[in-house]
């Protein structure tokens, strides 16, 4: 079930498309639900199915084809690093293994404390800039050396620390 909030939002969304077409707010109303659970479940796939008048594989296949959709609850910050080949090229391998040494996780592990959860990304788009990583689905990081990825690291952490 959804909270009347968010059948207010789905209808927002909703209203953006002609009456036959509402399945085209998919993607919109699967963010709103990830936006509150931090994830998209199983659960919520069906939800979103119901409200759109979807077959429940339709919106599976949609959250399973894009990597900014959390299958499972993830770390506070979600890092992605394209391995694509233009940046594989230009070690956008080597910076996910640096990652993945520096957090003591391997690519698609959440750390310990909750904080991080590495991931590896297709292209994004800025492969004149590799390494290339998103944060939190939001945030390009360009250039990403192993000093530039130590210090948003450790810049997060801080971050942290400093929340009371």
């Amino acid at each position: 079930m959804i909270s009347e909030q968010t059948r207010a939002r789905f209808d927002r969304e909703v209203a953006k498309y002609p009456a036959d077409q509402k399945q085209s707010a998919v993607m919109a109303c699967l963010t709103i639900l990830q936006e509150e659970h931090g994830y998209v479940s199983a659960e919520s796939e069906k939800v979103v199915a119901e409200y759109l008048g979807m077959p429940p594989i339709a919106v599976h296949e949609v959250t399973t084809f894009y990597n900014m959709y959390n299958q499972r609850p993830v770390g506070k910050y979600k890092l992605n690093v394209c391995t694509n080949l233009p940046c594989q090229l230009r070690d956008g391998a080597k910076a996910l293994k640096h990652l993945e040494h520096k957090l003591g996780i391997a690519m698609g592990e959440t750390s310990a404390d909750g904080l991080f959860t590495l991931q590896q990304s297709e292209c994004l788009g800025a492969c004149a800039d590799s390494p290339v990583m998103l944060v939190n689905d939001l945030t390009m990081c360009s250039f990403m050396s192993n000093e530039k990825l130590d210090q948003l690291i450790e810049g997060l952490k801080s971050a942290e620390a400093k929340q009371p």
